[in-house]
This record gives structure tokens, C-alpha cells and sequence, in this order.
């Protein structure tokens, strides 16, 4: 029997993950940063692909930086989870403690994140030659006309902590997100309109590995990250039209106390709409799928305003559908039967190893969630109170 679950909203947040680990309690450890103090270990884990974070939280130093770089909300959640993806290829969930990015401050960021200047643009902009260490190309260009692209939009860092036998914490591995454009935005003046220019993807990568190259030979300087194992990654941005996000699309490690980077490992992931013609070309029975459950819900409900898939994809193998379905009801009892529909329908058309989600939403809110997780039998229903 399918499981009905009308529990506290609080709960939904467990179910991207797989069954928790509850065996260990809290544990409070010494910190060997530059401020040493006490800090707790949570003793809930609630999934092997997530790491445990160490508290007090301390929010990033780039933190207000990522809303303004990052072009889409998809491309903020999937450069801050892909890149704890690729972490795991470094860092051991089991092993290692996360800690959003202390060590590069946020002034640095910013500077980095800059165009080099020439000396009567440093002059106009009222920086210093110390401040001229952009990472984007200079501008030479006439009349609002840009010379070249601006290539990196934001930079992210993710801190791994590590724990000894004393109970000591300390940085154990850094990673390095560099988001690129894949298009760049400008204007030729302040208040003109805007224009566009795509950034052709060898282009965007060739640029990418030479900043990447370039952030830890400066990292290398820096005294707190001397030493570290770094793993550096290359996020792909989407278009600001795009409903899915872009994709980390090759990482490098560097080695403990080493500034060279390893051999470049590809990052076969990908995310496509459906329905659209990119799905279509690249996984069309996959679309097959999607579109039979789509025209079996538009048949049950005619009120409805578009049924719109998120897939992400690890090489040719379909991971996650996410899934939402926008609607109009007019009562709470026609939205309990229209979900009781649907999760029917989530276990007809998607094959078992297919980790899917349904959100039900309407001009109120979300109405209903449906989770079938991989390999599940009975799904997860919840419906909004």
C-alpha cells in the first residue's frame, strides 16, 4: 500500500537523501584554526553523499558575491551541490568535515573576479597597481564595443576539515569552484540595452584551465593553503533564459604542497528539459517516457498549465526526473485524488532504478510532493497543509 504522509513540512528536507546514519551523538572537538575554540560535530549523517558540517555554521567569505555572479537559481544550486560532488572524488564523506570557504577573503575575490586593467582605467576606477590582479582579460575596446568576454563569473570555495586522533580539527582539502560564461552580458552604456555574446565551449574551457592554473599558483601563497590538497573544477554557466542549470564539466587535483595541477578529468554531466528538441536528439526514449505520463495527466485534468521535467543525466544514464506540475484547484479533496493519480502514474511510465520527484503546485503554493526513490518500492507522498 502507498504510504500517505501528512507529517510537518520539516521532514520533506530528508527525503534527497538516502537512510540516514543516527548511530554516532554529537561530538564537540578542539579547532586548530586561526581562532582556536570548541565546535560540535552533528551526530545525525543524513546521507553517505552528503558531509557532515561543523558548527557554529560560518557562512562563506564570498557568500554575498554568489547571487550576483551566478546567472539562474539552477546554476546556484548546481554549483554548490556539483561541486560537493566532485569533493567526493578527493574527500572521504566518512572522513571529512565541510566548511564553507574561510581562507580566500572576499576583497581578494572580488579583485580576482575584475578585468586586468591598463594604468588609466586603474586610475578611473581609483584601485591601485597592488589591486590590478583581475582574472578576466583587459579591455581595449572602443565605444562599448568589449575587446574579449569576461570568462569567470564567481569563484567558490568549499573547506574540508579533518579530525586526529586528539580530537583536533583542522583544514584538511580545499575546493575550487570556477563558474564560467557561456554567455557574456554587456552593455555599451550605463543605462543602454543589453547585448549578448556566446562563448564558443573550447574557447570557455582553454580560458578556464589558464585561470585555474593561475588560482593555485595564488593559493600556493597564501600561508594557510600552502600545503593542502586542492581539487579545482570548471562550472559551466547556463544562458539567463535557461530553466535548467549548466554543468561542472572538468576538475584537477593538485597535490600536498605541490602548485602543479594533475591531469584534467572530464565531468560527464548534463541536465535537459523536457520535453525540448536537445532531449529529443540525446535520450529520445527516455522523452518517450516523460511524454506518455504527461499526456496521461493532461487526459485526468484539464486545468492543468504545463507539465516540465528537469533530467540530469551522468554520462548516457538517466539519474534524477525531477518534475513539476502546475495546476488550479478548486478544493483540497481534488488535489488529495489528482496526487493520488499521479503517484500512480510516477510507478507506471519510469522504470525502477529512476530516482524521481513530482512537485504539485498551484497559485498557492505547493499543493502536493511525490518521491520514488531509486530502487523503491512504494513511494513517498506529502501533501501540504
Amino acid at each position: 500500500m502507498r504510504k500517505l504522509s501528512l507529517l510537518a513540512l520539516s521532514l520533506v528536507f530528508l527525503l534527497s537523501a538516502c537512510a540516514p546514519n543516527f548511530e554516532k551523538q554529537n561530538e564537540t572537538v578542539q579547532t586548530k584554526e586561526k581562532v582556536e575554540g570548541k565546535a560540535i560535530i552533528p551526530k545525525y549523517n543524513i546521507s553517505d553523499s552528503y558531509y557532515r558540517t561543523i558548527l557554529p555554521f560560518e557562512p562563506g567569505e564570498a557568500r554575498g558575491l554568489v547571487v550576483n555572479n551566478i546567472n539562474t537559481r539552477y546554476d546556484l544550486n548546481e554549483f554548490e551541490m556539483g561541486l560537493m560532488r566532485i569533493a567526493q572524488n578527493s574527500f572521504d564523506t566518512e572522513k571529512y568535515l565541510f566548511r564553507e570557504g574561510q581562507e580566500i577573503k572576499e576583497k581578494t575575490i572580488r579583485l580576482w573576479l575584475n578585468r586586468k586593467f591598463t594604468k588609466g582605467q586603474l586610475k578611473d576606477e581609483g584601485l591601485k597597481e597592488a589591486d590590478n590582479i583581475g582574472l578576466n582579460p583587459v579591455d581595449t575596446g572602443k565605444k562599448g564595443e568589449p575587446s574579449s568576454p569576461i570568462y569567470l563569473a564567481h569563484i567558490l570555495e568549499h573547506d574540508y576539515l579533518i579530525k586526529n586522533d586528539k580530537g583536533n580539527v583542522s583544514l584538511g582539502g580545499v575546493t575550487i569552484g570556477l563558474a564560467l560564461n557561456s554567455v557574456y552580458y554587456y552593455k555599451k552604456t550605463a543605462d543602454g540595452d543589453t547585448f549578448e555574446q556566446k562563448i564558443p565551449h573550447s574557447e570557455l574551457v582553454r580560458e578556464g584551465k589558464k585561470i585555474a592554473t593561475e588560482v593555485v599558483k595564488r593559493m600556493r601563497n597564501m600561508k594557510s593553503l600552502k600545503n593542502v590538497p586542492i581539487t579545482i573544477a570548471l562550472f559551466e554557466q547556463a544562458s539567463k533564459s535557461s530553466v535548467v542549470p549548466g554543468n561542472f564539466i572538468s576538475y584537477a587535483t593538485v597535490d600536498e604542497g605541490s602548485a602543479a595541477l594533475n591531469s584534467w578529468e572530464k565531468v560527464d554531466e548534463k541536465y535537459f528539459l523536457f520535453p525540448s528538441t536537445a532531449a529529443k536528439d540525446a535520450h529520445r526514449d527516455d522523452l518517450t517516457a516523460f511524454l506518455n505520463f504527461k499526456q496521461d495527466v493532461e487526459e485526468y485534468f484539464p486545468n492543468y498549465n504545463g507539465v516540465i521535467g528537469r533530467a540530469f543525466y551522468i554520462g548516457d544514464q538517466l539519474q534524477d526526473l525531477n518534475i513539476n506540475i502546475p495546476i488550479q484547484f478548486y478544493g483540497k479533496t481534488e488535489g488529495i485524488g489528482f496526487t493520488q493519480y499521479v503517484t500512480g502514474l510516477v510507478m507506471e511510465h519510469f522504470p525502477k532504478y529512476l530516482s524521481v520527484s513530482v512537485s504539485v503546485t498551484s497559485v498557492d503554493g505547493p499543493e502536493a510532493l511525490i518521491v520514488r526513490k531509486a530502487n523503491e518500492t512504494e513511494p513517498f507522498v506529502h501533501i501540504y497543509q
